[in-house]
């Protein structure tokens, strides 16, 4: 079986990334499986990029399955930038506000 993770890594090859990572973050919210999610992208194709033009690059690669996923946290490097051994921060656990969470403070 696919996952939405799965599909997700298979759109970001498009970026000919020298590492990547895709974690489904889902049991943090209460928004149901597969809507929240993690990549880390490192790609050449990032080479002289700010980091909004690097958030785009992602987004087209990924398409229409934007519409299929409620967050994404990006965290975008050049292999140069990864070898200098960066840090990715942890998620922060969602906050609340979520019409599909009939309890206090979760999404």
């Amino acid at each position: 079986m696919t996952t939405r993770a799965d599909q997700l890594r298979d759109a970001l090859a498009a970026l000919q990334p020298t590492h990547l990572d895709v974690e489904d973050e889902s049991h943090m919210h209460s928004r149901g499986l597969e809507t929240h999610f993690k990549a880390v992208v490192v790609s050449a194709a990032f080479d002289g990029k700010r980091a909004l033009q690097r958030h785009q690059a992602v987004y087209r690669a990924l398409g229409s399955q934007m519409q299929q996923i409620h967050a994404l946290a990006l965290h975008t490097f050049t292999p140069e930038e990864w070898a200098a051994e960066v840090q990715v921060p942890d998620s922060p656990h969602c906050r609340g506000g979520s019409k599909h969470d009939t309890s206090v403070g979760g999404i």
